[in-house]
């Protein structure tokens, strides 16, 4: 197996998120992105530079470089990375506001999207948070 191209971070403490790394990572078949907790060591240590109470906000994507993109932002190098994700990338670089609105209404949405999906609790619904 080649070395990972991307570290996806996620809250491990939430059903919705875990469902949605499962996604990502049945779609990289070739195991080009390596899955980490944000709550665990490793992941403390990739988002040093992001304040801690932001950490937990969205997911996170940092790049063989160091170079961590959050929430919307990160889905131009995520889909990069994913076989067949190239038309996707250049949807999310060409619109990056719009891709950035549509990852907050769906994080924003994610308790219901649980039920909907017959997921275990939501971060949000633990948290009492919203994004």
């Amino acid at each position: 197996m080649s070395q990972a191209e991307g570290t996806v971070l996620y809250d491990e403490d939430c059903g919705f998120c875990k469902w949605s790394l499962d996604k990502i990572l049945a779609w990289d078949r070739s195991h080009r992105l390596r899955p980490m907790p944000i709550q665990s060591e490793e992941g403390q240590r990739l988002l040093a530079d992001v304040p801690v109470e932001k950490r937990l906000d969205s997911w996170h994507l940092v790049d063989r470089s160091g170079n961590v993109r959050s929430a919307g932002a990160g889905f131009e190098t995520l889909f990069d990375i994913l076989p067949g994700g190239a038309p996707l990338a250049a949807g999310a670089r060409a619109f990056p506001q719009a891709t950035e609105r549509a990852y907050r209404a769906v994080a924003g949405n994610r308790t219901r999207l649980a039920k909907l999906l017959r997921i275990e609790e939501s971060c949000e619904v633990r948290r009492g948070s919203g994004i």
